[in-house]
């Protein structure tokens, strides 16, 4: 299997995070795709994760993949589209649950991650890879905008500025017809906490800017509807309960009552 190479160490974040829940507690999470990859990461790629960050990233993953199923058997046919997808792997995670239902995958990303996934995870015969900057809306040109299409966004808008996501989701508003889309926020407390963390696994030019603390009003300032929004650990407590270090519980259960790291899912 080819290295993960000529990318930044920052997509290897959320992929180290994926296996490391995947071995330690299977019985909430575990992506195989993932574990296979890890023979390709390059080494020290975990420097600085700890359980908590791990399991808030995958809480992430583990919520927005039931929002996903449910989307899909809410429709026929419908696309589902991973912006800013970096290493994700959630079409092997979810397409055996899925075979019976008519889905267009697809990943945008920059053109350089997007080869590397061609070289070291390949693509699917259903699954179309774009290459390009998420934010020029270029890609949508690619799908058929009148199926119905969920926009996931994770773990990327909190890179940029507030005024340049909502021009995105509007531009997204006026494209799709019968569009949503799920992304993960935090609150401006709880991005105090995250840019903390990247500082320590030495990631110190890619700092976060974009915090929600008031969904709706976010939702009305894009000139959309709010569908949901869900909080990140909620199913963790229930599975792995007693299972948990004391900080990883403490750091959750603050999370939780602050409403510190969540899912918005928006109607276009």
């Amino acid at each position: 299997m080819d290295k993960f190479e000529g990318v930044a160490n920052t997509l290897f974040v959320p992929l180290v995070a994926r296996i490391a829940i995947s071995k330690e507690f299977p019985e909430y999470f575990c992506d195989e795709k993932a574990l296979e990859l890890e023979k390709s990461l390059p080494e020290n790629a975990a420097k600085g994760s700890s359980q908590y960050s791990n399991l808030a990233s995958v809480a992430r993953y583990y919520n927005m993949d039931e929002m996903v199923e449910r989307f899909v058997h809410k429709n026929s046919i419908s696309n589902i589209v991973y912006l800013g997808a970096g290493l994700e792997t959630a079409y092997d995670r979810m397409q055996a649950k899925l075979e019976d239902q008519q889905v267009n995958w697809y990943e945008v990303d920059l053109p350089e991650v997007i080869e590397v996934r061609k070289k070291v995870l390949g693509e699917y015969e259903n699954e179309t890879l774009i290459a390009g900057d998420m934010f020029s809306l270029t890609w949508i040109s690619k799908l058929d905008t009148a199926l119905p299409t969920l926009l996931v966004v994770s773990g990327v808008f909190q890179y940029f500025h507030e005024e340049d996501i909502i021009r995105f989701i509007r531009g997204c508003k006026e494209k799709f017809a019968n569009g949503e889309l799920i992304f993960d926020a935090t609150s401006k407390s709880g991005l105090i906490f995250t840019n903390w963390f990247i500082k320590r696994t030495g990631n110190k030019t890619a700092l976060m800017y974009f915090y929600v603390d008031d969904s709706n009003g976010f939702a009305k300032k894009c000139g959309v509807t709010l569908l949901e929004e869900r909080t990140f650990f909620n199913k963790v407590f229930k599975i792995l309960g007693a299972k948990l270090k004391f900080f990883t519980k403490l750091s959750m259960r603050i999370a939780e009552r602050k409403k510190q790291v969540k899912i918005l899912h928006l109607k276009l």
